[in-house]
């Protein structure tokens, strides 16, 4: 129902038109993002279920690889091997506008010192430790990417419901509304019109019966 506080006037049938026609235009915008936000959101729901799979694959073999490796080393000298550390990390973030949502995208680099992953000596350790260590350095990287797409991920489902909110204020309020305020004020002035028109053809009938009395009296 139209508000009671709309001027049923020719000024205010354009600026409801005019709302009417915007509110459209944004409804549909807004409706073919939402749609393509959701697309890429359930690619990225694929992409995030593979990776985390992998990763907990790795994390469980690197797992398995230490508790062997611990069983076969004491504590003092495994801990001392995993203590030495020869390796530099550094990650930076940048980000990427995906339909107006900036994802990020981070870039792991590791520096090496010596000749290889390993920072520990090799006389006191034993090679399970060494698979453990290669198995968690494989990982790493997935770990990086996933930390990355579960982000993305938060922040794509969060767009997804600001426009889905917006979408439906104007599918059900706005766009209603405006048309319910046309239809009153071209109601109104409808019938402002046909009370108009009456009102001069009373003026007119009045107007003809003076005219006829004038004459009769004339020809009296």
């Amino acid at each position: 129902m139209a508000s009671t506080r709309v001027n049923p006037t020719r000024m205010e049938l354009t600026r409801q038109k005019k709302k009417l026609m915007s509110a459209t235009r944004g409804h549909k915008l807004l409706k073919d993002k939402r749609d393509e936000l959701v697309r890429q959101f359930m690619d990225m729901i694929k992409e995030n279920m593979r990776l985390r799979l992998k990763v907990e694959e790795g994390l469980k073999r690197a797992n398995r690889e230490f508790a062997v490796a611990r069983a076969g080393m004491s504590e003092e000298v495994l801990n001392t091997a995993l203590m030495a550390n020869n390796k530099s990390l550094e990650i930076k973030q940048d980000y990427k506008n995906i339909m107006s949502v900036d994802i990020p995208q981070f870039c792991a680099k590791t520096e090496i010192g010596g000749r290889d992953i390993y920072s520990y000596g090799y006389a006191f350790t034993a090679g399970d430790l060494d698979d453990a260590v290669y198995s968690l350095s494989n990982v790493f990287s997935d770990m990086i990417k996933l930390a990355e797409i579960e982000k993305s991920c938060q922040l794509m489902a969060s767009e997804i419901e600001k426009t889905r909110r917006r979408v439906n204020a104007l599918e059900h309020v706005i766009i209603p509304q405006a048309l319910d305020n046309i239809k009153y004020i071209t109601m109104k002035l409808d019938e402002n019109e046909r009370s108009t028109q009456i009102r001069l053809m009373k003026v007119k009938d009045m107007m003809l019966e003076e005219a006829v009395e004038a004459r009769r009296k004339e020809d009296m």
